[in-house]
């Protein structure tokens, strides 16, 4: 970056005061205004070490309760064969969360805010509510995790559970944004507790490897009990609460484009922590269950941890108990931070973790109650309930990523919020084909739900129309854009694109023009809202009808 980097104090648009400051990471300081050449290797290890955080967090974060159980499930059922699904998310992963980034640190604002404000009330409203239902629900299968690893260790259920939620309130109640990060970086290096686990029980490593860079489907195995695997492990994987998350945390973290380059870092080292995590996790519960009675009959990660004592001793049950400990704390602490940040930036409260609880009530208030009632419902929930709150924020993450990512893709687009810093085209044309995917895969993942004796033959069907379809649609989205484009055109010269984003910060909300909605995003919204009230509606009958025993 260059020296002619604007000075960064304030940033143009600021929705809460402390927000702006100097960036107190968990590792590291940068004073604000500090615009100095980062010469030489010690000082952009230090800057590096300075930024790191929000990757690291919110990538280790979705390796939650959720994923532990999905992933275990995979190796328990299938072996080694969906190995390869992690890879192919990689760059899916690193695209979605490099744009909320970007919209963070170039914008100041979260990003349920600029929905608010590019897309009016009614998405602004659907984003949080939808948020904050979807967020409530992970949260209870954290504690359920909890519950778990609580039980193997021989941990009394209540007790460990108001201890748990106890100290993920108080780990973000010191109104210190530094304390916060250090505790969270604590967790995410007791995630790697999975590794030793791998080594003791002895995967065959030819093997990973193989089913890592060669896909292969399970053989003798139904197609469609397959498929929604596959699915879950992608609704697992790319999380709609991580781009509130994100996005929120870089803001609040002070980070500007001046560290994008280092943000981005931490982004990258943050996905190689959880798909090693996520790699070891299917292939030593894949190699534990291998010839026993248990394969092939996946119950919960409670049980994979039985297996795995049963397999390689006492120690890699312990260690696994306590990795899914530590991924429930950190994924429910995640979840509700996320939430309190929409929340925060829609009502325009005061949202910060640099600020007390005193003088963020509202901020703490949601936080804490998330935590306060998941806890609760767990400790005094039946396992009927649980089990239908488990399947439901299975099936409404699979409904609500797309229209997240549409929207993240919408807003990325939008030079009155992004000027320079906008998408660029071979960018797009990747990221509308994972939306396209994306959505094929949760109309599986809700037909499935809803028709779970839906054939292999039906899932091949959906799969090729709808590919067909999305050619057709990109092509037709092509020529409306075409149509629609304006004369702005970025500076070709990569030098003079930098020195475009070095001044360029997007201006207060009040400032900015009228949302231009041209008829390819009117297209894209039409389609979004007739998928959403569908699917919905279809979910919320399906539900209705296990609660009552149909």
């Amino acid at each position: 970056m260059s020296d002619t980097t604007l000075n960064e104090a304030p940033r143009a648009a600021v929705l809460d005061a402390a927000h702006v400051g100097d960036i107190l990471g968990a590792l590291g300081t940068i004073r604000l205004g500090d615009n100095g050449r980062r010469a030489g290797w010690k000082a952009k290890l230090s800057t590096l070490m300075a930024i790191v955080g929000p990757g690291l967090i919110v990538m280790i974060g979705d390796n939650d309760a959720g994923a532990f159980g999905t992933y275990t499930q995979a190796g328990q059922n299938y072996g080694t064969a969906l190995l390869w699904t992690l890879l192919l998310l990689v760059p899916v992963l690193y695209v979605n969360q490099e744009m909320v980034l970007r919209l963070g640190a170039v914008t100041g604002v979260g990003h349920a805010r600029l929905i608010l404000e590019r897309f009016g009330k009614f998405w602004g409203a659907f984003s949080v509510i939808d948020l904050f239902i979807l967020n409530g629900l992970t949260i209870v299968t954290e504690f359920i995790g909890i519950n778990f690893a609580l039980g193997f260790l021989g941990v009394p259920k209540i007790w460990g559970i108001i201890v748990a939620a106890g100290i993920i309130i108080a780990a973000a109640s010191t109104g210190s944004f530094r304390r916060f990060e250090r505790f969270s970086l604590a967790l995410c290096f007791f995630s790697l507790l999975l590794v030793p686990v791998f080594m003791m029980v002895h995967p065959p490593l030819a093997e990973v490897g193989r089913d890592f860079l060669v896909p292969r489907f399970p053989t003798e195995a139904k197609l469609s009990d397959v498929m929604l695997l596959v699915i879950a492990i992608v609704g697992t994987t790319v999380a709609p609460w991580q781009l509130f998350f994100q996005q929120s945390y870089v803001i609040d973290k002070r980070i500007t484009p001046r560290f994008m380059a280092y943000e981005k870092a931490d982004l990258v080292l943050g996905i190689v922590v959880v798909v090693i995590g996520a790699v070891a996790m299917m292939a030593f519960t894949a190699a534990a269950f291998a010839g026993t009675a248990g394969f092939g009959k996946f119950t919960d990660a409670g049980a994979v941890a039985v297996g795995l004592q049963a397999s390689a001793g006492r120690a890699a049950g312990v260690m696994f108990a306590l990795a899914l400990l530590d991924a429930s704390i950190i994924g429910a602490s995640a979840v509700s931070l996320s939430t309190a940040y929409a929340i925060g930036d829609v009502l325009a409260l005061r949202h910060s973790l640099h600020r007390k609880p005193t003088d963020a009530i509202g901020f703490y208030i949601v936080y804490a109650g998330l935590i306060a009632v998941a806890a609760v419902l767990v400790l005094f929930g039946n396992d009927a309930l649980l089990g239908l709150l488990t399947n439901a924020v299975q099936t409404l993450a699979g409904v609500l990523l797309p229209s997240a990512t549409v929207f993240l893709l919408l807003l990325c687009n939008d030079r009155a919020v992004l000027g320079p810093w906008v998408n660029g085209r071979w960018l797009n044309l990747f990221t509308g084909a994972v939306i396209w995917a994306l959505v094929m895969l949760s109309i599986i993942l809700t037909a499935a739900t809803l028709f779970p004796d839906m054939s292999g033959e039906t899932i091949i069907g959906i799969l090729g129309g709808g590919s067909l379809l999305g050619i057709v649609g990109f092509a037709g989205f092509s020529v409306l854009r075409r149509r629609d484009a304006g004369a702005d055109v970025l500076p070709a010269d990569r030098g003079a694109l930098q020195a475009v984003r070095a001044g360029w910060r997007m201006p207060p909300l009040e400032l900015l023009p009228p949302a231009q909605i041209s008829r390819a995003k009117r297209l894209w919204m039409v389609i979004l809202r007739g998928y959403l009230i569908a699917a919905v509606v279809l979910v919320a009958v399906k539900v209705v009808q296990i609660a009552l025993g149909q």
